[in-house]
């Protein structure tokens, strides 16, 4: 009776062991909202539909063909989101290009992604859920950044008193009846 006691309490050691070494593997580098397949999903960034083709108005005045140019049914992210924002996507005012030169002024990091994945992991660490939470696979990511969280709906009416039109943005669901 003894033997069995102490095979089983063996047992249920090296199952807790285990338990706590397979818990122990995600350590080093967890994913955003416990994601798994996040490695497995295409950029939705990296993604552009293109812009149907049109026939011109006269085949025989066909401009020279540019290899590896640009094609006139290729899309142009930049310009279409300043004209969808209001802007002139040829250069605009003297204002747009110097609100332009004024947020580019430090240059564009192009590894901006990398350094901010680092700094989330960091921050993670340092702002860690409990034992049993990392034990039952809690999800610690709102309560981690909650500090750093804005409620919407109160931002949304303190730029609406101070006189910002904010015409697409919906009201706070708790107060429409």
């Amino acid at each position: 009776m003894r033997r069995r006691t102490a095979a089983m309490i063996g047992r249920l050691a090296l199952a807790g062991l285990l338990a706590l070494t397979v818990s122990a593997c995600e350590r080093d580098n967890p994913k955003l909202f416990n994601i798994r397949k996040a490695d497995r999903t295409p950029d939705e960034f990296s993604i552009l539909p293109t812009r149907p083709l049109e026939t011109p108005p006269d085949l025989a005045v066909l401009p020279t063909p540019t290899p590896g140019g640009g094609n006139r049914s290729d899309r142009l992210p930049e310009a279409e989101a300043i004209a969808a924002l209001g802007g002139n996507p040829n250069g605009g005012s003297a204002a747009d290009r110097a609100l332009i030169g004024t947020a580019g002024r430090y240059g564009v990091d192009p590894a901006i992604r990398g350094q901010l994945a680092a700094e989330d992991l960091d921050f993670r660490r340092a702002n860690d859920g409990r034992l049993l939470e990392r034990v039952f696979n809690v999800n610690v990511y709102f309560k981690a950044y909650e500090s750093q969280s804005l409620d919407q709906y109160a931002e949304l009416y303190r730029l609406r008193r101070a006189g910002v039109r904010t015409v697409a943005a919906p009201p706070d669901p708790a107060t429409v009846q």
